[in-house]
């Protein structure tokens, strides 16, 4: 689906401010609310809005350590990326993965009570035949760009 310049408007203040209600996002982008309703709906059916999300205090949850644990596999193979990246998913502690290219194969965040949990959690993935090598490095702190950068508007 091509976008236009109304449709990315409306892009970057939802990345800002997701809760904003409709009428608001309309008088900000410039368009009537029934308009900005229908194109809302039609970003969100084609995929270009692929959700909302609550970001939400990690120490609220009991989380009191998060890492970054960089992975070699030792016989791609064996496994399918996806399913690699599936199976990591299931387990509680991981936030995200991303596959990679260069040394590292992928780079998984994880998130756990304390540096015990992150052994246990660590010693479970070098458990797997199919990790030949894990880097651990601790997150001290979190900073992320509200917005992605829009390189087509």
């Amino acid at each position: 689906m091509p976008l236009d310049r109304i449709d990315f408007a409306l892009l970057r203040v939802l990345q800002e401010e997701a809760r904003i209600a409709n009428k608001d996002l309309a008088a900000r982008v410039g368009i009537a609310p029934s308009t900005c309703l229908e194109r809302v709906r039609r970003l969100v059916r084609s995929g270009a809005i692929r959700g909302y999300r609550t970001e939400v205090d990690p120490r609220v949850l009991g989380i009191g350590l998060q890492a970054m644990v960089a992975i070699r596999l030792g016989q791609h193979a064996r496994i399918s990326f996806e399913q690699l990246e599936r199976e990591l998913l299931q387990l509680r502690e991981v936030v995200s993965v991303y596959l990679l290219t260069g040394a590292q194969d992928l780079l998984v965040h994880v998130a756990v009570r304390d540096v015990s949990h992150l052994r246990d959690l660590l010693q479970t993935l070098t458990a797997r035949g199919d990790v030949a090598h894990v880097e651990t490095s601790l997150v001290f702190e979190v900073a992320r760009a509200k917005t992605l950068p829009n390189y087509r508007d």
